[in-house]
């Protein structure tokens, strides 16, 4: 069951941000600009409104300062001090070209990003407190945007033009670009037959802790997933159907047992818990790494220089076989919330994990994951 947090707005929440530190700090983000700190209990610690009333849209914790907080309303990015939240420390006006949806703050808190409606993503350079590169490809509105773990140069873009963008700073050209049309599979017939009326319009995309797998939610109510190699090139993709309504949500959670835990919410309202080390994505890459190892120690062991080459060569061809993977997962927990999704936030909550789920009200909804 469900613990709904109530008090804290009186619209749609639309974003939730929890901030890094031990004691986590919990941030909301609803229509007409309202901002709201909480206490783990669900009780509000304080309210703020922000700018002209533009709806607050997404939220940003800085990896470096924890209680920093960036929020984004129409195109201005406010900074705030959730240990004073009566008012922004500071205000980055016209960042966006159109109202921004989604900002993401890198590992060293040194840039953030900004995805807007125009489809472009701005870079900002926090310290000079400027727009610092325009990264334009996008042929529609750019929906999410995030850096990659351990990369602060590195960020992931979706939009709806159906693509995901792989960039690396400072160059202005993705290193690719994945269209997610491309994505063909017996699992995935019946949809694909229907993408004029169901198109993989891409929502949200998030990056495991360790920075390897990409997991997108889309509008066809698929979970695309793209695995990436150490030299930042895309290895392998796959797909499995988990909302029968677009795919709003994914978010892998950081605190359970592995990195490959996913949390996706939907259109359909349901809220499920993936455990994507199960997917052949994921496996691939393990035995491909434990070969690896393998292929080394025989290498060292080894008196001929053949036997080494052959034993190379099969590899190559065993992990080049699994270019793409279609899973048919079962989740390992779900829900049905009743309500179309805005946003999930994985957080931990008085030292319990938890979900935090918002939808067209304005009451968060937590849900506890103790039995995983």
């Amino acid at each position: 069951m469900a613990h709904t947090w109530a008090g804290g707005h009186s619209t749609a929440v639309l974003c939730a941000g929890v901030s890094s530190e031990s004691e986590s700090v919990v941030v909301t983000g609803a229509e007409g600009g309202e901002l709201t700190l909480w206490t783990h209990d669900g009780s509000p610690v304080s309210k703020l409104h922000l700018g002209a009333g533009d709806d607050v849209t997404s939220l940003a914790f800085s990896p470096s300062s924890p209680c920093v907080l960036y929020a984004s309303h129409g195109r201005t990015v406010s900074a705030l001090d959730t240990r004073n939240l009566k008012t922004a420390v500071t205000e980055l006006t016209d960042v966006g070209e159109e109202e921004i949806n989604c900002v993401s703050v890198n590992p060293s808190g040194a840039l953030l990003a900004a995805a807007d409606d125009s489809g472009a993503v701005r870079v900002i350079d926090l310290q000079l407190e400027t727009v610092i590169r325009t990264l334009r490809k996008h042929h529609n509105i750019c929906s999410s945007v995030t850096f990659r773990p351990h990369r602060p140069q590195s960020l992931v873009s979706a939009g709806l033009d159906m693509q995901v963008m792989l960039w690396n700073l400072p160059k202005v050209r993705p290193l690719w670009t994945y269209s997610l049309q491309h994505t063909q599979g017996e699992d995935a017939g019946p949809q694909r037959a229907g993408q004029m009326f169901n198109p993989p319009l891409a929502h949200c995309v998030d990056v495991t802790s360790c920075g390897d797998l990409l997991a997108c939610a889309a509008e066809d109510g698929f979970i695309h997933l793209l695995r990436v190699s150490e030299d930042s090139r895309l290895r392998e993709r796959g797909m499995f159907k988990a909302h029968c309504q677009g795919a709003s949500q994914a978010h892998f959670i950081s605190f359970l047992s592995h990195p490959y835990w996913l949390a996706t919410g939907g259109n359909d309202g349901l809220v499920a818990l993936w455990d994507l080390s199960e997917n052949a994505l994921v496996a691939n890459e393990r035995k491909h790494k434990s070969r690896k190892k393998k292929a080394k120690a025989r290498a060292k062991a080894a008196s001929g220089a053949q036997h080494q080459k052959q034993q190379m060569r099969g590899e190559e061809a065993e992990a080049g076989s699994a270019s793409e993977t279609h899973g048919k997962p079962e989740p390992k927990w779900s829900f049905n919330h009743g309500e179309k999704v805005n946003w999930v936030c994985p957080a931990v909550l008085k030292g319990k994990p938890s979900l935090l789920v918002t939808d067209q009200s304005p009451n968060p909804s937590v849900y506890s994951l103790d039995e995983l």
